[in-house]
């Protein structure tokens, strides 16, 4: 593993980032930035990307005020942004229709692509069909069977499936073996990675593309609230959605929280926090925290969220952490269900277990809030996909 002899700036957040890869992906790296920085400037790219978040994705996702939980609460206003009804059910769709759109510009003939809890594979495989792009998805078996219902969607939707048997068996492995599969086919084949996660210039075109969340939140706070908010919530795995929500905040007052998947709690080791109790290596090409011994070696995790189930996090994160323009916790597999529980019979809202861990976040912040102080809380997904661990969290046979 080298990293480059010349890294431009950007490529760097504070410490953070970088490209720890082999060799042989150094040419793919640079022709996609190049290909990246072209088509961000472009108009008619941006044109076609903006008709297909409109038209196929459903964009604008409403900001919607949640008045029982509010009540429920009894401190500050809380608002979610309704990333689970965006088109496939969460945040990941304007991600992947924007790096797919980049593949067909780069005249790349096949997608692959890493998931965990599916989201990012479903949308992948929306975004394949509807482009004509074959599709194939790399995930770990335990999460194929937690997440078979997200699965059966891709396959429905015609991409083919890779289950992984190695490792942890979760995405961390599968993230591993599409970075294999680049390697070899990286002349015909485009990696489209689904968080702020990996080498340089990835963390950067994640971000950029979820911006459109914070970019609306920012326009439907103003006309809806009459200001900015106070604070912004969401959950950290990788850090997609929690990018996309914070980066247009970044010169603002508003303070940044993100919600990690403490899963047994942080004395128990068994939890996916990788800010909140880990340390800086690298991982996946980027130098930023994650889970890993005294060796170095890379921990074994755990969420009860699919999605959260990653030992590492992006590096503007890492950043933001470092400088403190961000806070963390950490949020246990029972918070996250209590969480979805106050949403789903206070709002009739069943949030994705990933989102769940932020609105039990917010909840706790709220209390201690003034009445006239607002949070907003990004929705990442909807809750269809994990009612199986629900039901069985819940000791209840479906």
């Amino acid at each position: 593993m080298v990293e480059a002899s010349v890294l431009r700036k950007k490529g760097r957040f504070g410490q953070f980032g970088g490209q720890y890869v082999p060799e042989t992906l150094m040419p793919a790296l640079h022709e996609l930035e190049e290909a990246y920085e072209e088509a961000k400037v472009d108009p008619s790219f941006r044109e076609e990307l903006e008709s297909y978040y409109r038209y196929y994705g459903g964009r604008p996702t409403p900001l919607y005020f949640a008045r029982r939980l509010t009540e429920h609460i009894g401190g500050a206003r809380i608002y979610l942004k309704r990333e689970d009804l965006c088109h496939g059910g969460a945040h990941k769709f304007n991600n992947v229709m924007g790096q797919a759109l980049l593949a067909k510009r780069m005249g790349k003939g096949r997608l692959i692509a890493e998931t965990g809890a599916g989201q990012h594979g479903v949308a992948t495989a929306m975004a394949g069909a509807v482009l004509g792009l074959p599709v194939e998805v790399y995930m770990g078996s335990v999460d194929v069977k937690r997440q078979s219902l997200n699965v059966f969607r891709m396959r429905l939707l015609g991409a083919a499936v890779h289950e992984v048997s190695e490792g942890t068996r979760t995405l961390k492995d599968a993230i591993n073996e599409a970075l294999r599969d680049w390697v070899t086919n990286v002349g015909t084949t485009y990696y489209l990675l689904g968080s702020v996660v990996g080498p340089h210039p990835y963390p950067t075109i994640v971000r950029d593309f979820q911006s459109v969340i914070g970019g609306e939140i920012r326009e439907q706070s103003k006309a809806q609230i009459g200001r900015l908010p106070d604070v912004l919530v969401a959950c950290v795995g990788g850090g997609s959605n929690a990018m996309g929500t914070f980066a247009p905040f970044l010169g603002e007052e508003t303070e940044l929280l993100g919600a990690e998947a403490g899963g047994l709690g942080l004395a128990s080791g068994k939890h996916a926090a990788s800010l909140t109790g880990g340390r800086v290596g690298i991982l996946h090409g980027a130098r930023s925290y994650l889970l890993q011994d005294e060796d170095g070696q890379v921990l074994e995790t755990h969420s009860i969220s699919a999605g959260l189930d990653y030992p590492g996090v992006g590096p503007q994160l890492a950043e933001l952490k470092d400088t403190k323009r961000a806070s963390f916790v950490a949020v246990t597999d029972e918070q996250a269900l209590e969480g979805f529980r106050a949403l789903a019979r206070l709002e009739g809202i069943l949030p994705a277990l990933e989102s769940a861990h932020a609105v039990f976040a917010a909840m706790q912040k709220a209390r201690d809030m003034d009445r006239d102080a607002v949070i907003i809380v990004t929705l990442s997904g909807r809750g269809d996909k994990d009612m199986a661990t629900v039901a069985d969290a819940m000791g209840v046979t479906l």
